[in-house]
């Protein structure tokens, strides 16, 4: 425990002075070196759960987690700053008051979180969690309740992760892969992921008019896959047009590019070789 001088009070009032002190610190530092402003914001579970598209919960029951993971709250993103450190001393009083409790060992209820991926949010028991990380602990007791979604939530870090994660879902919407498709097919920049949509959903209106019938989006985004993102994807990475992009940012610029050029929507040798000489 930091600073344990056999005088619980004082070492509380220490305590609180010592943890906003490092908030101030971070919130200058941050400043200083420019960086986003949600770099020292706790994630709200509202946007988490949209973002990624939520489809379901379950109760776990008591559970003993670590600390570390604990990176958002349901109601309570400005009382704290992503390291559950105070924001203001508005709240000193009774933040002293569970610090004292905590180390003269008195029982300390769990708190309450929600589950995503890996992830955990405060429902109740803040300035729990603040003290307990404060003094230095890795894990508390929590009541947890799991919450499904649509898409994973690894990779989530930061506020502006989120814009990613929610443009992925909805191109899983338009473009329902499956297996080992989902998983391959990625973009970093989340605008993109829009054209992919608008992409592949052109390339099913002229498979649909090839056909003669109507196919569904999960049929449209599996032969989309098979017919023409995975032979591509090999030509390109043969003619070295794949460079240091993911295999979709490669697809995408390359077809933009081949269309631009040469207004045509098919694959072959002599396609790749005229893009390869831009």
């Amino acid at each position: 425990m930091h600073g344990d001088t056999g005088f619980p009070r004082a070492d509380a009032e220490n305590d609180f002075l010592r943890v906003r002190r490092r908030q101030v610190l971070s919130r200058l530092a941050a400043w200083l070196r420019r960086e986003p402003d949600d770099v020292n914001i706790m994630l709200p579970f509202t946007e988490v759960v949209d973002a990624l598209g939520r489809q379901g919960e379950r109760r776990i029951g008591l559970r003993v987690i670590r600390l570390d993971s604990i990176v958002g709250s349901v109601d309570r993103t400005r009382d704290f700053d992503r390291r559950f450190r105070p924001t203001s001393g508005r709240m000193r009083e009774r933040w002293e008051r569970l610090a004292v409790a905590q180390r003269r060992g008195e029982p300390i209820p769990p708190i309450e979180v929600y589950r995503v991926g890996d992830l955990h949010f405060v429902s109740d028991g803040h300035h729990r969690v603040s003290v307990a990380l404060a003094l230095g602990q890795d894990t508390i007791e929590a009541y947890v309740i799991e919450v499904q979604t649509k898409i994973s939530a690894a990779g989530i870090r930061f506020r502006g992760d989120l814009i990613v994660k929610a443009d992925r879902r909805l191109f899983l919407e338009r473009v329902p892969l499956s297996g080992a498709a989902r998983a391959a097919v990625v973009l970093s920049d989340p605008w993109r992921y829009t054209v992919l949509s608008e992409t592949v959903e052109a390339w099913g209106f002229r498979l649909m008019q090839d056909e003669c019938r109507f196919l569904d989006r999960p049929t449209v985004a599996a032969r989309w896959y098979v017919e023409e993102y995975s032979p591509v994807v090999a030509m390109l990475r043969q003619a070295g047009l794949v460079g240091g992009r993911t295999e979709a940012e490669a697809y995408l610029a390359v077809s933009e590019r081949r269309y631009r050029l040469m207004r045509t929507h098919r694959w072959d040798d002599d396609v790749i070789a005229a893009l390869r000489d831009q």
